[in-house]
């Protein structure tokens, strides 16, 4: 997913380098509501996914913390790890589609409907 995020950032980028009619202007302004469409859901899940992996080691915490034992602390030691993975899946999916919401606004001056 990461790859194909930055590629059709690229792709954005290099779009609004160049000149284009309104016809292309539209159909561009079409695909990227899509794109964001598609992206929000993909946050959407992976937020519900990161948000449980939190509540997973909160909890894993809590039983090392109470009961202990290498078992649990290596379960703890793994959701953490887990969790540092989505968070900074997450931020990056964040900060992308807060990025596509800036070319649509600039879509959107450039071609009102």
């Amino acid at each position: 997913m990461t790859k194909q995020i930055r590629a059709y950032l690229a792709v954005l980028e290099r779009f609004f380098a160049e000149e284009h009619t309104a016809g292309e202007l539209s159909a561009m302004k079409t695909e990227l509501l899509q794109r964001i469409a598609f992206y929000q859901h993909e946050r959407l899940i992976h937020l519900i996914v990161t948000m449980s992996f939190a509540v997973f080691f909160m909890i894993s915490l809590f039983m090392y913390l109470t009961i202990g034992g290498v078992g649990i602390m290596i379960l703890t030691i793994m959701f953490l790890i887990m969790l540092i993975a989505y968070i900074k899946h997450y931020y990056f999916l964040e900060n992308s589609v807060q990025r596509l919401y800036l070319f649509y606004y600039k879509l959107e001056s450039e071609f009102p409907q």
